[in-house]
């Protein structure tokens, strides 16, 4: 690729910002420091030699089956007017699906995955809102049952 000169760039950036409306470019912005053809290091890093590239953090994140299975069974407890509202949250020691009677309220039932726990007690838990761990295993489907209630025998 041609090397471009450093006042092409600017010239490009001022006239694209006036377009936009700015009239002003403001020197305290934040610029991203544009990388040189030949370094192979991405826009807004610098390719020193000291820097070491970081692996970014993973997080814990419930996969398509598991979603498909807590969110079959969140909506057939919506469709019986129990639960009404859901939140997830993916942190890197676990994944959390929290269901709520209101969305004003604390979580009723708490869904956890914690991979640390999968060779012991079962990476899956359902846990009440006292904290009170209600079920632990390995299959999340045979977790969830604990939130099945029994059909009460009603008379006539």
């Amino acid at each position: 690729m041609p090397r471009l000169p450093n006042g092409f760039i600017l010239a490009f950036v001022i006239s694209l910002s006036r377009a936009c409306g700015v009239t002003q470019l403001d020197k305290t912005d934040g610029i991203i420091p544009l990388r040189p053809w030949e370094a192979n290091a991405p826009a807004g890093q610098n390719n020193s030699s000291h820097s070491h590239p970081q692996k970014p953090q993973e997080r814990v994140a419930f996969d398509r089956k598991e979603l498909q299975t807590i969110l079959g069974f969140y909506g057939i407890k919506v469709a019986e007017g129990e639960w009404r509202d859901y939140a997830m949250d993916f942190g890197r020691e676990k994944a959390v699906f929290s269901v709520f009677r209101r969305a004003s309220e604390v979580p009723l039932y708490r869904i956890v995955k914690d991979p640390s726990l999968a060779r012991k007690q079962g990476m899956y838990s359902v846990v009440a809102q006292t904290g009170l761990i209600l079920k632990r295993g390995h299959d999340l489907s045979t977790v969830l049952r604990v939130l099945v209630k029994a059909p009460k025998l009603s008379s006539i």
